[in-house]
């Protein structure tokens, strides 16, 4: 929970982590060199919203370091010279030639861009574009290949006996792996490259060399280290994949990349990283950051980041979302249903070591209530908060801005009730939300939101729970109404306004009861009362619907109009 600093202003996980990359810098450069907020991920598959949190965590805590008027980066790093690990569902089972290979050296199966991680990392980028993130990108096999990182690889050759004692020690220290999801587990994105890499295949000396090249004759990083040269820096290989054997040159030939474990702390010292969020699964005793903070000491004579932590992101109501069968839902997933900021505030509201779902289903409704809300509330400057403090961090950010958002805010419930009852018709909709009371300019007015409803009521609403309005009065029923039911209806078409606000129609449809009974639309429920509004609901549900329930009815009236109400409750 945020508190208040010195000058009365809210803090919370993204203050204190900006703290902590600020005094990181501070420490570690002076006062004038800039501030290096670093991301990484490997575009091994759809990078998932697990994956997100990598990029959120990165940018909000970049944000809040750039809002107090300090240089600072966003540095991003592609592990795209990660190894190609399996063939996954969908892709044609001849892609196992590619095991082992670069993913910037894979074929993209789609046909669609140059490579296997292009097609990966494209989709990311666009989403990232519409939630406000910027970052500056590296590409990991253009650094590699470029001789980059070249003086650090030797160096931590030099060094290969330290990097095995600490290496070995660490290794004793394995504890439980975090405990994912069915379905993360089975995503195809990883956050970073996993720990397998330190092996080599290699005996003695060379059974854990922190280099691995990939096979000059067929590409791939099946290979044997057999022999290494300090002096020429000359590294012998077998392929176990190709059988070739053959010497490449660390020096000049840039034919390969330190294991992972040697790799990312390698990186923090080279880029000056200042801070960098891990997931759960790289904190634990013997993982990737443990080890990697001793050995950029020991190594590289720096000082590990400032670190955050950060728990798995779960999802759920997904049972029609055929774009990510087989897989786990992205960023552009969400981003179709969700607004930009919404999505940021999901991330921005927790701290990093919280878990959350993503919820596809009925949930979205109320999350986008809840949204609107907390939007009246930070409205309000005498209403400062941990909440509007979340709420500001997600709506704009120093780059870009005010994130978009609808000229004519109109619930989200309602839209989607509207779309649900009207087919989806953007103009018949814009219509209906114009005669309820939310007039606009045009349909324009109503987006990003109009169109994320839409799509939400079309694709992530089940057939059972969709919403069929009747066509004409069902005069049978109308005609066997009891007293009592009769009572109710007239009482309600006499008082139902023209164009009713969503409270007056609230107070209207569980009020009739109570005016049948001889109550004022105030006074308190009778136990009678209660029972004649379920039964009231029930009756206007099959009189509307066909159906004994359906969307909430004060926004089923705001959605079908007062007069088409009036003519599905008058007999022909």
């Amino acid at each position: 929970m945020a508190r208040g600093n010195k000058t009365g202003e809210p803090v919370d996980w993204v203050t204190r982590a900006a703290d902590d990359a600020i005094r990181h810098a501070r420490e570690n450069g002076g006062e004038d060199r800039i501030i290096t907020c670093a991301s990484g991920a490997s575009p091994s598959g759809p990078i998932h919203l697990g994956n997100l949190r990598e990029f959120l965590t990165t940018h909000f805590v970049t944000e809040e370091i750039r809002r107090r008027g300090i240089e600072v980066r966003h540095l991003h790093s592609w592990d795209d010279f990660d190894r190609f690990r399996k063939v996954p569902a969908g892709v044609p089972a001849s892609w196992a030639e590619h095991i082992g290979r670069p993913l910037s050296a894979v074929p993209d199966p789609w046909e669609c861009h140059e490579s296997w991680a292009e097609h990966f990392k494209a989709p990311l980028r666009e989403a990232l574009a519409e939630l406000g993130v910027e970052m500056v990108e590296v590409d990991q096999t253009e650094q590699y290949r470029a001789g980059a990182y070249t003086e650090q690889v030797l160096h931590a050759l030099r060094h290969r006996d330290t990097i095995e004692e600490v290496l070995a020690k660490h290794r004793t220290k394995k504890a439980e792996p975090v405990a994912e999801s069915d379905q993360e587990s089975e995503a195809l994105a990883d956050s970073v490259a996993d720990d397998a890499d330190e092996e080599t295949g290699a005996a003695g000396s060379l059974a854990r060399f922190p280099y691995k090249p990939f096979c000059r004759e067929c590409g791939r990083d099946t290979v044997e280290v057999t022999s290494y040269d300090d002096d020429t820096t000359d590294l012998g290989y077998t392929c176990s994949s190709c059988g070739f054997t053959g010497v490449t040159n660390v020096a000049t030939q840039h034919e390969g990349k330190l294991v992972w474990k040697v790799d990312w702390p390698m990186r923090w010292a080279f880029e000056g990283v200042d801070f960098e969020p891990g997931g759960l699964d790289h904190s634990t005793p013997g993982s990737s950051y443990t080890v990697g903070k001793e050995l950029v000491k020991r190594i590289f004579a720096h000082r590990a980041p400032s670190y955050a932590a950060y728990a798995f992101v779960g999802f759920a109501g997904l049972q029609k979302m055929s774009s990510s069968k087989g897989g786990v839902p992205t960023a552009s997933d969400a981003l179709r249903i969700l607004e930009a900021p919404i999505l940021r505030w999901l991330y921005v509201r927790r701290q990093p070591k919280q878990a959350f779902n993503v919820d596809f289903g009925a949930e979205v409704v109320r999350l986008y209530d809840e949204w609107d809300a907390l939007a009246r509330k930070a409205a309000d400057p005498e209403r400062r908060d941990a909440q509007t403090l979340a709420y500001s961090r997600a709506v704009a950010t120093t780059t870009a801005g005010t994130l978009p958002a609808p000229a004519t805010p109109v619930s989200f419930r309602l839209l989607s009730s509207v779309a649900d009852v009207t087919a989806g018709s953007a103009e018949q909709i814009s219509r209906i939300i114009e005669e309820v009371g939310h007039p606009h300019a045009s349909v324009a007015d109503l987006e990003p939101r109009l169109s994320k409803a839409m799509t939400w009521t079309a694709e992530f609403v089940p057939a059972e729970d969709r919403t069929t309005v009747r066509t004409a009065p069902d005069t049978a029923r109308l005609a066997a109404l009891a007293p009592e039911e009769q009572r109710w209806i007239d009482v309600l078409l006499e008082r139902l306004p023209d164009s009713p606000e969503s409270d007056e129609l609230t107070a209207l449809i569980y009020g009739v009861p109570k005016l049948a009974r001889g109550l004022g639309l105030d006074d308190a429920p009778t136990d009678e009362v209660k029972a004649d509004q379920k039964a009231f609901f029930r009756l206007l549900y099959h009189l509307l619907v066909d159906a004994d329930r359906g969307p909430r009815l004060p926004t089923l009236f705001q959605a079908l109009g007062s007069e088409r109400v009036r003519t599905l409750l008058t007999p022909a």
